[in-house]
């Protein structure tokens, strides 16, 4: 079963700084139909002002993911971390027992735009954790590149969750599939551009929720760039 999301049914609000879209209750926003779907939890797509941020405050017992589309994230938590988050790196932060953070624009006249998603983990009471990698784009054209899994491989970063996450670039007659067991959950979110999901049309910010379906076949894109979850039920 495939069901279409689209963009501006998302919930929405608007703090001046800060301009952000959820996938997901979240918030001031409550919808009891968009809870989570499977064990993903949050996605939210963040817009924050020139000179400023998200000051510090705390997390625990959450896979927490950063995926920057534009502008830099300047992080910095209680593990020690000081990090800069360009586009093209994923970030993972495990809260575990608990870790505060803050995130920040630094930029004079520039919007950082990005998403924050949250991933519920399959063990809690975990020691905070923190990697970055970079990701070529090179490697997600026309592909779906895994960039986040429970065991690291591919070089993507590990998460701590019964999960995982591919990003893809897709342009012209460029495609791609993606198995899935039937069992499981996924989801897709088209990030930009315009891209057929099984067949589907997505713009910017539309998603697809599958669930008992056996492949994701992506296709027919035009600067497109995409994240697929592969998710416990």
């Amino acid at each position: 079963m495939l069901t279409l999301r689209k963009s501006q049914d998302r919930g929405y609000a608007d703090h001046g700084w800060l301009k952000s879209y959820h996938s997901f209750s979240f918030a001031g926003y409550h919808d009891p139909a968009h809870m989570e779907w499977g064990n993903l939890r949050v996605i939210n797509e963040d817009h924050i002002a020139a000179g400023m941020g998200f000051g510090k405050h705390s997390h625990r017992d959450m896979e927490i993911i950063s995926y920057v589309l534009s502008g830099e994230l300047a992080h910095q938590d209680s593990m020690g971390n000081v990090k800069g988050i360009p586009p093209g790196d994923v970030q993972r932060m495990s809260a575990g027992t608990g870790v505060a953070h803050s995130e920040f624009n630094h930029a004079k006249d520039q919007t950082t735009h990005f998403l924050q998603i949250w991933i519920v983990p399959n063990v809690t009471g975990i020691a905070p954790g923190y990697e970055q990698k970079t990701i070529p784009a090179a490697d997600k054209r026309g592909a779906l590149r895994l960039i986040a899994s429970s065991d690291g491989a591919q070089d993507s970063v590990t998460i701590h969750a019964d999960a995982a996450l591919y990003s893809g670039l897709f342009d012209g007659t460029e495609h791609a599939e993606l198995a899935l067991d039937q069992h499981r959950k996924a989801y897709v979110h088209l990030v930009r551009g315009v891209l057929e999901v099984n067949g589907q049309s997505l713009s910017a910010g539309d998603a697809v929720l599958l669930e008992a379906e056996s492949r994701i076949t992506l296709a027919n894109g035009s600067n497109a760039e995409v994240l697929v979850f592969d998710l416990a039920a």
